[in-house]
Parts: structure tokens; C-alpha cells; sequence
């Protein structure tokens, strides 16, 4: 469903086990970021209503996510901690040229946002089906479910925002691209690490 070339190896899910304050507070602080991403996205692109209407819900419920992880965290007598780079994302930010029409900066920054997602959605997914914790298990489980619809919501956006043809030969090599990057991922304990 995802459309992932390369899924995570699983041994990620084994480091995610034995990690877990690290993997809660980099999801914390992901969700901060998907939240700033929507922000930002609104701030970029006024001109698109039903843009900024949607991603004025998934702020919202972004930095709902982020309170839900934040007490996982309190829950546990763990501490927020600093946030780290995200080596996932800043790789994938290097596909995309910069510059270009106002559209096409549009239709990358949305590919990225929902490429993001679909891998979390993945992560989210292995989380629930490894972890020995019923109640993290039961949360990952939620929270996967909402992130396949942020996926499919910004290739949606993607899709209606640039010419069809384009975007999914986009999607495609943005997709060839990311596989070659989560090659050298899954080794550390963080969300995309």
C-alpha cells in the first residue's frame, strides 16, 4: 500500500526495542517537524485554500501526537532530551533541485512530506507488531493509521496541484531514491535512523 521500494530491515525493530526513551523522544520530535512542515507549507503557499485548510487540521493534530509521545515520555521518567538531525530527511532533501516554478517546489515539498510519512506509517507499523509493551504497541498501532492518511493526503495534493503524468514519475524516482538511502538507515534508534 505504501509503495516503499525497500522496506525496513528488521533488525531496526530489535534496536527500537531496547531503545525506547530514544525512539519516543526522536518521535516527539518528529512530530514537532511534521507539525512545523504543515506551518510552514500554509506560510508558502496562502494562495491554495484547501491546502491551507487541511494542513491547518494536520498541524493541529500533529502537535496532538507530539503531546501523546511527550506523556509517553513523562509516563516513563524519561526527559525530553535535545532534538538530533534527522540524517533520513536531510538526504532526501537533497533530491529535489532547488528553485524551479512555484508549483514544482510545491509538488516536491509535498512528494517529500508524504514520503516521510509512508516510512513513518512503516516504522509505526513494525513498532506495534514487536514490541513486547501491549500499551506502546496498541499506541504505534493508532498512530500508524493516522499516518497512511497523511501519505495518501499529500500525494493527493501532489497529484491535484501538478501535472499527473509528472508527479508520478516523480514519485517514482523519489521512491528508487529513498530505497537507496534507508540501504544505509535502520541501524540506529531513532524513526528513520
Amino acid at each position: 500500500m505504501l509503495g516503499l521500494k525497500l522496506p525496513t530491515d528488521p533488525r531496526w525493530a530489535d534496536i527500537a526495542k531496547k531503545n525506547i526513551e530514544d525512539i519516543l523522544v526522536d518521535h516527539a520530535y518528529c512530530e514537532q517537524k511534521a507539525a512545523s512542515t504543515a506551518i510552514s507549507l500554509i506560510v508558502s503557499f496562502p494562495e491554495y485554500s484547501e491546502l491551507v485548510l487541511e494542513m491547518t487540521a494536520l498541524a493541529r493534530e500533529e502537535m496532538g501526537h507530539f503531546k501523546m509521545v511527550y506523556d509517553k515520555i513523562l509516563e516513563r521518567g524519561y526527559t525530553m532530551g535535545w532534538d538530533r538531525k534527522d540524517e533520513y530527511v536531510l538526504a532526501l532533501l537533497k533530491f529535489f533541485p532547488k528553485g524551479g516554478s512555484r508549483t514544482d517546489q510545491l509538488v516536491h515539498r509535498l512528494l517529500i512530506a508524504g514520503l516521510i510519512e509512508a516510512r513513518s506509517c512503516e516504522r509505526f507499523r513494525m513498532l506495534s507488531e514487536k514490541l513486547e509493551d501491549k500499551e506502546l504497541a496498541e499506541f504505534y498501532k493508532k498512530l500508524m493509521i493516522s499516518e497512511a492518511g497523511h501519505y495518501t493526503m499529500f500525494l493527493k495534493f501532489a497529484r491535484h496541484y501538478g501535472d499527473l503524468e509528472k508527479v508520478d514519475q516523480k514519485w517514482g524516482q523519489l521512491l528508487d531514491f529513498e530505497a537507496g538511502i534507508i540501504k544505509n538507515l535502520s541501524k540506529n534508534q531513532s524513526i528513520h535512523g
